[in-house]
Formats: C-alpha cells, sequence, structure tokens
C-alpha cells in the first residue's frame, strides 16, 4: 500500500480522497456510466433496501472498507467511486489502490464513510462490477505478460455480457489489452456469413465500399479469411485495412504472415488460449483476438466489511 497521501484538488467529486496521484486521463464516460448505475439500482433496489430501512435506525453513521480475497489486478475502481456518488454525495471515499494495481488477499481498496444506508445500498453493485471487472483485468494481464518480447498485442472481441460491453471492455484496457471494435457500428468486419450470403469475397468487398462510398462512411474494413486460397483472393481484391486469419494452424499461419508481408494488419483468431497463445504470437501476426477474456472470465473475490466503531 503506497504510503503518502495526495489530495487532488481537480477530482470530480471532493469528497473522494485518494492515496496515490491520480491519473490525468480517464476512461470514465459519465454519458454511459451514471444512466448505467441508475438502472442497475432500479433493478437491485427497487422501492427501497427494506432489510436495511428495518435494523438500521435513520442516520446511523458508519465505515466499511474493501477487502482483497484474490491474486490478481484490480479494476473498477474509478466506477465504484462513481456509484457512491451517484448514490450518496456526502459519502466519503478513501482510495488505498488504484486500477491496474497488482493486489493480493487482505489488500484493503478503500473505505468509505458515511450514512450506513447509503454504503449498504451501494454494496452489491460495487462487488459485483469490481469483481467482475478485476477478474477481466487480471486475465488479460496474464496473456499480455505471455506476449512479452513479441510484437503481438491481445484484442477483446464483442463476446460481452449485454448491456455492460463497456464496462468489460473498460476492463480489458485496464489489464493491459486492446479494445477491438465497439460494435457493428464503429467499424466493418467481413465474416464468413457476410462473405457467403453476399456471393463472396470479391463482391463482399466491393458491396463495401459501395455502400461506405453512398452513406459516405469513414469507417475501416476488415476481412476475415479461413484458409490460403481464401487469402489469395483478398490479396487479389484488395481493399481491406485488416485481415482476420480465423483458425488457422501454426504452419499456415506462418506462411499467411509472410505472403501478406506487411501489406495489412494481421490478427488471428480460433481456439487460443492461454496455452497456445505465445506460439500464435510467435507465427507474426500483430494481433491475437480472445474472446475468454470477457465472456468466460472467473470474477475476482473482493468483501466489503464494516469497521466496527
Amino acid at each position: 500500500m503506497i504510503k503518502y497521501i495526495c489530495i487532488c484538488q481537480k477530482l470530480p467529486h471532493p469528497k473522494i480522497v485518494v492515496t496515490f496521484e491520480r491519473q490525468k486521463k480517464t476512461d470514465l464516460d459519465k454519458e454511459f456510466i451514471d444512466p448505467f448505475i441508475i438502472n442497475a439500482l432500479k433493478e437491485d433496489v427497487g422501492d427501497g433496501d427494506h432489510t436495511s430501512l428495518a435494523t438500521i435506525p435513520a442516520g446511523t453513521k458508519g465505515k466499511a472498507k474493501l477487502i482483497v480475497k484474490d491474486h490478481g489486478i484490480l479494476a473498477g475502481m474509478e466506477l465504484a467511486a462513481e456509484i457512491f456518488y451517484v448514490i450518496d454525495p456526502e459519502l466519503r471515499l478513501n482510495i488505498f489502490l488504484k486500477d491496474g494495481m497488482e493486489i493480493r488477499p487482505q489488500d484493503i481498496a478503500f473505505e468509505v464513510a458515511g450514512s450506513v444506508h447509503s454504503i449498504l445500498k451501494a454494496e452489491r453493485l460495487v462487488l459485483n462490477c469490481m469483481q467482475r471487472m478485476s477478474g477481466i483485468a487480471t486475465q488479460t494481464d496474464r496473456v499480455v505478460d505471455l506476449l512479452k518480447g513479441t510484437n503481438t498485442q491481445v484484442l477483446d472481441t464483442r463476446k460481452t455480457t449485454p448491456g455492460i460491453r463497456y464496462l468489460e471492455k473498460w476492463a480489458v484496457r485496464i489489464g493491459g489489452g486492446v479494445n477491438h471494435r465497439f460494435g457493428l457500428y464503429d467499424m466493418i468486419l467481413i465474416k464468413d456469413n457476410h462473405v457467403d450470403y453476399s456471393g463472396g469475397i470479391r463482391q463482399a468487398i466491393e458491396n463495401t465500399h459501395q455502400y461506405i462510398n453512398s452513406q459516405n462512411k469513414k469507417l475501416a474494413v476488415e476481412i476475415e479469411v479461413r484458409n490460403l486460397d481464401e487469402l489469395e483472393e483478398v490479396l487479389q481484391t484488395g481493399g481491406v485495412d485488416r485481415i482476420l486469419l480465423d483458425n488457422f494452424n501454426f504452419s499456415d499461419l506462418k506462411q499467411a504472415v509472410n505472403i501478406i508481408e506487411g501489406r495489412y494488419i494481421t490478427e488471428a483468431s480460433g481456439g487460443i488460449t492461454v496455452d497456445n497463445v505465445r506460439e500464435y504470437a510467435n507465427c507474426g501476426v500483430d494481433y491475437i483476438s480472445i474472446g475468454a477474456l470477457t465472456h468466460s472470465v472467473k470474477c475476482l473475490d473482493l468483501s466489503l466489511k464494516a469497521i466496527k466503531a
């Protein structure tokens, strides 16, 4: 735990005190985050936290601390601060660990003080978000570590939990990974079904450029190929920015990278795990996309416990 305290006057919420020098750049998009928090609270709290209201007198003040019970990478701290503020601007938050820091059991990430009813209302939402985001950041960090010494970066995918894709992709960045497209709207990715439905690779690419021109869009174009023959057809057609080499074996992947010769950005996907990711990277691709970063991750164990007076 960092021993010095830096109280940053430019923090958005003056009740928050941090024990680290706050990064100037933030990933928190309030246009998404605040509606998410409000909707999540509607789902969880409804017309009131009746257990807390029934057992604890109104106006009771108290403190709680977030205790780490797992090894990994912390993520969601900045989000937690926003959750507490949206629920109760009078809560005081003392943050000891920041997003991206390595954590281990018995670490204390933060302490929160103020209305006990407000703390308990925030508890489950804070834990659900931080546990999942920390699990994703931890898994991503593991892959990034395995790729050290190569020129390959790890990408996430759209295989995310509906409604919280923003949070999951945020966690990937905290873990050192790179975001692929956020959705269907910010990049064109021509996959096997698009190719088959449009009548072939050349037709799919030509249709794409007709659409981009007619709609006056500025979108990067990526196309998925399933074998070396399809790769050759893409190279003959041109008109793309990135080539996705899907489910290639190591021999064909190396050959494909050599054929492309740096003319296009290369990405590998399909069946890539922590056990073989280094071997895929050694084939020379620019990116490796792994859906498991977000779709089947183990949440980290975190707990919010009352600090008894």
